[in-house]
């Protein structure tokens, strides 16, 4: 097993999750408001999202990429929609903090999953990201037909991906148990309202980059 390559994985993984955006603030707001879990499952969707710009990074796949980035326009409009629908949904959400702590989240998980998955595939940044990390590192994984330790490669970077998102829940939940109810309001304003600053920052980029 090449070691140097599944560490150089682990830490893409880290480096790609670890910048704060939308997909931070709604794992910190979900484990706020409905425990460790929560938390865990919304950036469950960001490890598959970041695991898949991952594979068409790693197995080469340019079609695919060529996609997105060719649609990078429609694709990131989308996205900002959503952002902005998800931090509205966030304010107006009423601040839950069961005395117990055990009370599940009203979302499904597979709903968390879903939605910070498709937050993360919708923004082309990211596979550009990945594909310029990957070049960096492309001596580990460019060799033809080297399947094997591409599939090495795309699996530790979402498992460090997944440490990230572990680490940021636990710490949440550890606030969580200290935190009051009324100040979970203030958490639910906060958070949304930034999201939906993110959101409304991708329309204007957007704008702007068509006016130049």
């Amino acid at each position: 097993m090449d070691w140097q390559l599944i560490a150089s994985g682990i830490v893409i993984g880290i480096a790609v999750a670890a910048p704060i955006g939308p997909i931070n603030l709604m794992a910190i707001r979900n484990t706020l408001s409905h425990g460790f879990g929560a938390g865990v499952f919304t950036g469950t969707g960001a490890v598959l999202g970041d695991g898949t710009f991952a594979v068409f990074a790693a197995f080469g796949i340019t079609a695919v990429s060529e996609f997105v980035i060719g649609y990078a326009t429609w694709i990131q409009a989308i996205g900002g929609l959503i952002l902005i629908a998800t931090g509205v949904h966030i304010i107006r959400a009423p601040a839950e903090l069961p005395g117990d702590m055990q009370v599940p989240p009203r979302r499904h998980p597979f709903a968390l999953v879903g939605a910070t998955y498709v937050l993360t595939i919708t923004n082309p940044a990211t596979l550009m990201g990945f594909i310029a990390i990957f070049g960096g590192v492309g001596n580990l994984v460019s060799r033809p037909g080297d399947y094997a330790g591409a599939t090495a490669m795309v699996a530790a970077v979402m498992f460090g991906s997944l440490v990230w998102w572990l680490i940021v829940s636990w710490l949440a939940s550890r606030l969580r148990e200290r935190m009051a109810r009324g100040a979970l309001k203030y958490v639910n304003w906060g958070s949304g309202a930034v999201i939906v600053l993110f959101g409304l920052a991708i329309f204007v980029r957007l704008v702007w980059s068509h006016q130049g």
